[in-house]
């Protein structure tokens, strides 16, 4: 039976491309978790059939603004930059528009606020405010969508398997030869940071490898303190010959450390950071560094948001890649090894 344009709904479109309206929602959205033979089954339908979704109506209708906003604590620049382009992409052809919201001192207070004043359609949690269970429950409270990026405990994460690529980073510094890794950690709050240290635990212990107390040191994810954990590592007997710290900038702070030290980097130690951003192409040599798809994860954030009548929190986690560069030398090549 004919249907009119005018009256399609989203049911529609999911029964005639014999997919799931999760997928039609994604397919709308731009989702990167869409198969390119399902996008363009469903395209043509949408395109056949003259539906058009307006997600603006839909997010009025609810007494929301058409605003996704970005909600982050300003303690990785990197990773907001990454988040920040992801989304943005995840919102090309729709009504909604992207806001950017710093929280510091009070969190729960100043999200709360901002909720009450400007009714968005959705809120993205970056790490480690994403960890956050008051946050999270804020939104619940208020009818707020909410995706929380990163590991989390409760319910709306989106996250990719940290300690999975931790443990291949490590496995692939062993086939170059290392033997002495050293580790610098993150916030031991941090349920990301907990997912890396295990990565981290798991490959040494699959290899019968040293994996002792001191060849792990306590970081913040800051530069600095990668700066006095990697000073920490570097005095540590037998020296580690390869160290990964758990985000880049702690990477960072390591290879300053060293070079300070007179240990040039790749030549006298490996160097490895993690989450690969932009830092790590603007430092010397450029540092190796597991890419952790953050703007991919914001994008999919941003098309679960966008279809709010679809609770899509069973998608796959994103897989991770280690993108090589020039921090990084197999042990036969590196030099003043202990």
């Amino acid at each position: 039976m004919h249907i009119p344009a005018s009256r399609i709904t989203i049911n529609d479109i999911a029964r005639l491309s014999g997919v799931s309206k999760k997928t039609i929602s994604r397919v709308i959205n731009q989702s990167p978790l869409v198969s390119e033979e399902t996008r363009t089954k469903v395209e043509a339908i949408i395109a056949e059939t003259g539906f058009v979704p307006n997600a603006q109506a839909r997010a009025l209708a609810r007494g929301r603004n058409p605003l996704i906003a970005l909600v982050h604590d300003g303690s990785d620049r990197g990773i907001l930059e990454a988040v920040e382009r992801g989304m943005l992409r995840g919102m090309e052809g729709s009504e909604f528009s992207l806001v950017l919201r710093p929280v510091q001192g009070d969190p729960l207070t100043r999200l709360r606020s901002f909720i009450d004043q400007h009714r968005p359609t959705g809120i993205v949690l970056l790490p480690p405010l994403s960890e956050s269970e008051d946050l999270a429950q804020l939104c619940d409270e208020t009818e707020t969508r909410c995706v929380r990026l990163g590991r989390v405990r409760g319910e709306h994460g989106l996250a990719c398997d940290d300690r999975s690529a931790m443990s291949g980073l490590v496995a692939w510094l062993i086939r170059l030869g290392h033997r002495r890794i050293g580790l610098i950690s993150g916030p031991e709050t941090s349920l990301t940071a907990q997912q890396r240290e295990l990565g981290y635990l798991d490959a040494m212990a699959d290899h019968d490898l040293d994996r002792g107390p001191a060849l792990i040191a306590a970081g913040d994810n800051s530069f600095e303190s990668g700066m006095e954990a990697g000073r920490l590592l570097l005095e540590v007997s037998p020296r580690p010959t390869a160290i990964i710290a758990c985000n880049d900038e702690m990477a960072a702070g390591v290879l300053q450390t060293a070079q300070l030290s007179g240990l040039m980097v790749p030549d006298a130690i490996s160097v490895v950071g993690f989450d690969d951003t932009p830092l790590a192409t603007k430092i010397w040599p450029a540092m190796t560094s597991m890419r952790i798809p953050w703007a991919a994860m914001a994008q999919e954030a941003v098309s679960r948001i966008r279809a709010p009548a679809i609770d899509a929190v069973d998608a796959p986690e994103l897989k991770a890649d280690l993108v090589i560069r020039n921090s990084v030398l197999p042990l036969e090549d590196q030099a003043g090894a202990s």
